[in-house]
């Protein structure tokens, strides 16, 4: 399932149009979206491939792919906003997010590119925050902003916009659940343009797209991913700040939480993490201190998609083959390797199974490799 890789990818204007229609037609996703490229070769013969594919999945209609004209109208609508659209692999995409196994195929960013080249650390919490949860949190921004991070939130009210303005001089990020155009909560647009001028904000989403409740958590990952480490202060035990401090955790990053008084629900999460092994935080100094030896670690590599790309083989299953296959699969994860070795198929087989079924609106993707019936 791994990707074919390079240093310093560049893609052209036209295949830039071919991802953008990629990811931006239906149920593609980020591991869909590299599972295409590594069939086929790239985005142009994928999106060719994508009505048949969901087809023989059984899907109830056909599957809507993203036309030239919206994916040439929303690059048009990016540059009069002056976002970028930047392609995984490519010099200027955050090296720690493209070592994630479900990093944006594109990430819009509108502000300084030159922002990802610092090591950055997330801060995230309660977003409503006490006023001694949001004074901690701007503090340790701002000594960890002059200490040469970058810090990394999601723009919510409470302790992300702490964190945000404690570090607006030495440059911050804004993770957004939505597009460009539709920030959440939109009393942060001052923020946001502040923000933008002496940092960077970025999405996953199309403009135009108003965030959803399941669309923070996505934004939670890219966060994590974004990061060296994830500092949480203040959450309570049923808090979106849990699920980025989670991702973390499964990507390999470190996470820190600030206690607080067992008094204050806002505080049960965090305290909850310091039982289970979070590195406690009093001062920014305990974070440099963690992550500073991670620093110099080299960038991962990402994929290409090459002027000539090698594909796989990628070979329909007969009837009875994909029906072993569905057999298999269920709501329960299970591995791909498994799937493999169980159904005693061709490797190129089951895959090409699965990209069936995930078009068809019939399979999730999860971490590690697992896939799951919905």
């Amino acid at each position: 399932m791994d990707a074919t890789v390079a240093h310093d990818l560049r893609l052209s204007d036209e295949q830039r149009l071919d991802w953008l229609r990629l990811i931006r037609s239906e149920n593609v996703g980020p591991r869909t979206f590299r599972a295409l490229l590594n069939h086929y070769g790239g985005a142009r013969a994928a999106l060719t491939a994508l009505p048949d594919l969901a087809r023989r999945g059984g899907a109830a209609r056909p599957i809507r792919v993203a036309s030239i004209e919206e994916a040439e109208r929303e690059l048009r609508a990016a540059h009069r906003l002056g976002i970028n659209l930047v392609a995984l692999g490519e010099p200027e995409y955050p090296r720690g997010l493209q070592a994630t196994d479900d990093a944006p195929p594109l990430l819009a960013v509108r502000g300084r590119l030159a922002v990802f080249a610092a090591p950055a650390v997330a801060m995230v919490g309660s977003r409503n925050a006490s006023a001694a949860g949001m004074t901690i949190a701007e503090r340790l921004a701002r000594d960890l902003g002059e200490a040469g991070f970058v810090v990394v939130s999601g723009l919510a009210r409470g302790i992300d916009a702490a964190a945000h303005r404690g570090s607006l001089a030495s440059g911050t990020v804004a993770v957004l659940a939505g597009g460009h155009d539709r920030p959440y909560p939109p009393e942060h647009v001052d923020l946001l343009e502040a923000i933008a001028a002496q940092g960077a904000a970025v999405s996953e989403m199309p403009l135009g797209w108003t965030p959803r409740g399941r669309d923070f958590p996505r934004r939670n990952r890219l966060i994590a991913g974004l990061v060296l480490g994830v500092v949480v202060v203040e959450a309570a035990r049923r808090s979106g700040s849990l699920i980025t401090a989670r991702r973390a955790l499964d990507y390999g990053r470190e996470v820190f939480a600030v206690p607080g008084s067992p008094l204050d629900p806002r505080a049960e999460g965090t305290n909850d993490l310091l039982k289970q092994g979070a590195t406690l935080v009093s001062r920014a100094q305990d974070v440099v201190a963690a992550l500073s030896p991670m620093i110099e670690q080299p960038p991962a590599r990402p994929m290409e998609e090459p002027a000539a790309a090698m594909p796989q083989l990628a070979i329909a299953p007969d009837g009875d083959a994909r029906r072993s296959i569905s057999t298999l699969l269920g709501p329960t994860p299970v591995a791909i390797d498994d799937l493999i070795r169980w159904s005693g198929a061709p490797t190129p087989v089951v895959l090409t199974a699965l990209l069936e079924l995930e078009l068809a609106g019939r399979l999730t993707r999860q971490a590690g490799g697992r896939v799951a019936l919905l």
